[in-house]
């Protein structure tokens, strides 16, 4: 079914603030194909740019896409030096497109242990959308929920190592690396896989969880707008009645 046509389903007074994908599948749908998984993570970026340019048709504020887990360093090298380079070039690319939609791209993860000259370039990329008032887009790149929680601690630790005692959950958050963002109201994961893994486990305390066996290449404007209208049949209690 064409996604224009589930679009007037939706209540537009109760979408998601905040969205995380967790985009599986890129491997598999390759492998299906007799393609080399690096072929895959090219269809995959198409579906992000389905899915953000859904989301400013639609009016969503925030999407967080797992690009890039600390884990993922230990893939075969070709395979990690294909997905940095391709997500250089699909930025780099995209910057104009970006502004004239009033997009906001900005990268969330670990800064340690990157080579200097790559995060100078991705993150100057990104600094080419700062000030757009639109959409926030964050880029999950060299990121994993744990290290995110140890870097928080060690910032904190810095900053106000007497305020250990004070600490509440929302100034811990300041910390965190999406601090002054709203926490992510649902967290999509495609492929058919059922967990989380090591993304937003902080911030995704109380999300809605949308699994769907579709791989993320053939995740589209449709299957986004599906995953929306089952969050919206839930009721959210964050622990109340």
């Amino acid at each position: 079914m064409s996604y224009k046509r589930l679009i007037p389903k939706l209540d537009m007074d109760r979408l998601p603030i905040h969205t995380g994908i967790i985009m599986d599948g890129n491997g598999r749908w390759a492998k299906k194909r007799f393609l080399p998984r690096l072929q895959g993570h090219n269809a995959g970026a198409k579906a992000i740019r389905q899915v953000t340019e859904l989301g400013v048709e639609i009016g969503l504020k925030y999407l967080t896409f797992f690009a890039f887990s600390t884990e993922n360093w230990s893939r075969p090298e070709d395979e990690v030096k294909g997905l940095l380079k391709l997500l250089k070039e699909r930025l780099y690319e995209q910057i104009p497109e970006l502004n004239e939609q009033n997009i906001e791209v900005g990268f969330i993860g670990s800064k340690s242990g990157l080579d200097p000259d790559y995060l100078a370039d991705i993150t100057s990329l990104a600094e080419m959308t700062t000030g757009n008032t639109g959409m926030r887009v964050n880029i999950a790149f060299n990121y994993g929920g744990h290290l995110e929680i140890v870097e928080a601690i060690q910032k904190l630790a810095k900053d106000k190592p007497d305020a250990i005692d004070s600490l509440t959950p929302e100034s811990f958050a300041n910390y965190l690396y999406t601090a002054g963002q709203p926490e992510p109201d649902l967290i999509i994961r495609t492929s058919g896989e059922q967990r989380i893994s090591n993304f937003l486990i902080w911030q995704s305390a109380y999300s809605e969880i949308y699994f769907t066996k579709t791989l993320w290449p053939d995740f589209g404007k449709a299957e986004m707008v599906k995953a929306i209208l089952d969050y919206q049949k839930r009721t959210r209690r964050w622990g109340g009645l």
